[in-house]
């Protein structure tokens, strides 16, 4: 393996994520603009005879300008934190290459930063859910994203620290087991959210959530594997000039 710079790596990693977050719009538009049109028919509904407010930015700019500037950043950013920990990562976690490697961390950062948050607070469409909880109900978000984090990294700690008594296969399943009692715990510990007024459709309910998951499962399965081809194409252009080499002379 050549000397790779962070630097090389960090830019590489963000430009991923812009190129990731390409197929992440496109899942966020034509599965997730659906029902949040019908929430907000829903919440208009409810609200003819009460006054409306007035929007300060239209649905149509909301649904396209709005939708693609905070995917495409947030794809950037999150690609940029990807590739710093794809760095300290390559070499550590066992004999896998830089593609291997962006595809078990873009696994990884799926289930930590987007499925085990969602399991305990799923996302709603509007008018789910109380304006006046937002507040709570965002630190509660974070809060699970951030013990979700520290615990997956605990666990690792814990598998590495295990693998030379019980081997790596035996000592990645009991760290990957207290993983999972330990979000259970933290499950249990945290204050649940229930504010879906009984008559909102259960079906655009279920489809916005199945829209998220879908966004940040298309999110990270783009990410891991552009950002896996670029960084192959950086750490080992040494064995991709010989293979081309070999390559060559055999046709001849």
């Amino acid at each position: 393996m050549v000397n790779i710079s962070v630097g090389s790596l960090l830019g590489r990693g963000m430009l991923a994520g812009l190129l990731a977050g390409l197929p992440t719009l496109a899942v966020a538009y034509l599965l997730g603009e659906g029902p949040i049109d019908s929430a907000i028919a829903y919440e208009d509904g409810h609200m003819a005879g009460h006054g409306m407010e007035e929007e300060l930015v239209s649905r149509t700019l909301q649904s396209t300008a709005g939708l693609a500037t905070g995917i495409v950043v947030t794809s950037v950013a999150l690609g940029g934190i990807a590739a710093l920990v794809f760095a300290f990562a390559l070499g550590r976690i066992g004999r896998f290459g830089p593609r291997a490697t962006a595809l078990l961390l873009s696994g990884a950062a799926f289930t930590v930063v987007g499925l085990v948050p969602f399991l305990k607070y799923p996302a709603n469409p509007p008018a789910s859910s109380d304006p006046e909880t937002l507040d709570s109900r965002t630190a509660l978000f974070f809060l699970m994203i951030a013990l979700s984090v520290l615990l997956a990294v605990a666990a690792v700690i814990l598998g590495r620290r295990l693998a030379p008594a019980l081997g790596n296969w035996n000592a990645t399943v009991a760290a990957g087991a207290a993983f999972v009692l330990a979000v259970g715990v933290a499950y249990a510990l945290l204050p649940s959210v229930s504010e879906t007024p009984e008559d909102f459709p259960a079906t655009v309910l279920w489809e916005f959530r199945v829209a998220a998951l879908a966004i940040q499962a298309t999110l990270w399965v783009s990410f891991g594997l552009v950002f896996g081809h670029l960084a192959e194409r950086l750490i080992h252009p040494v064995t991709r000039a010989v293979r081309a080499a070999e390559g060559s002379a055999s046709t001849v």
